[in-house]
């Protein structure tokens, strides 16, 4: 959902333009990664982003099939590396739906925020809570392992939050719908990526008075 495949923009790439209208100071996405996943490869080896906006830096770290439990362990370099200042995540969906369960997944973030602040103490971050995909709508116990998940990722964000490196729990992007807002009940498509880079503007906005509200550029 955040790596994006060819010929996508990506919520990154909607996140950034609605950034460079709104942000007043300068700004940059890091991280050790570039590329799109190439689906006809099924490999991150892709460059083709929809938009080739030259200032669009395409740094991050998400990865096809990554969640929790494989960012866990990366974090940490990633961010002393790219010493960045704020983490936008959205992971959980794959480590429910093939990995580890919610309370499992619930211990692989409060080790991803202690190595992302062993890196860098004064790190912001900000989580989004899972979106169901279309799974959840034909297996009731997949759904009630996103929603126990979400309501600990909740739990996690408030217990762990502290001044000098904030934790910020997201709102779900409002009325997301995985018919009209993804092209398989999981990725999401242009729509979708709007609501997603909506989500983590507003929560930045609402919280830290950054950029503004999505849709106002």
């Amino acid at each position: 959902m955040t790596i994006g495949s060819a010929g996508e923009h990506t919520w990154r790439h909607r996140l950034w333009r609605h950034l460079r209208d709104t942000y007043e100071g300068p700004f940059a996405f890091v991280g050790p990664r570039e590329a799109l996943y190439d689906q006809a490869t099924q490999t991150p080896t892709s460059y083709e982003y929809a938009d080739a906006d030259p200032g669009f830096r395409r740094a991050h770290l998400a990865g096809w099939g990554e969640g929790w439990q494989h960012m866990a362990p990366l974090i940490g370099e990633a961010v002393r590396a790219s010493r960045a200042d704020v983490l936008l995540v959205s992971l959980g969906l794959i480590d429910l739906g093939f990995y580890t369960n919610a309370e499992q997944t619930a211990v692989n973030v409060v080790r991803f925020v202690a190595e992302a602040r062993r890196a860098r103490p004064r790190v912001h971050m900000v989580l989004l809570p899972v979106i169901p995909n279309v799974r959840a709508e034909t297996e009731p116990a997949f759904a009630d392992e996103v929603a126990r998940f979400n309501e600990l990722l909740a739990k996690t964000a408030a217990d762990l939050d502290e001044p000098r490196s904030p934790l910020l729990l997201a709102s779900p992007p409002p009325g997301y719908d995985i018919h009209a807002d993804t092209y398989d009940g999981t990725h999401p498509n242009a729509r979708g990526e709007h609501k997603i880079a909506a989500a983590f503007a507003d929560a930045m906005h609402e919280a830290w008075g950054w950029g503004g509200a999505y849709g106002t550029a």
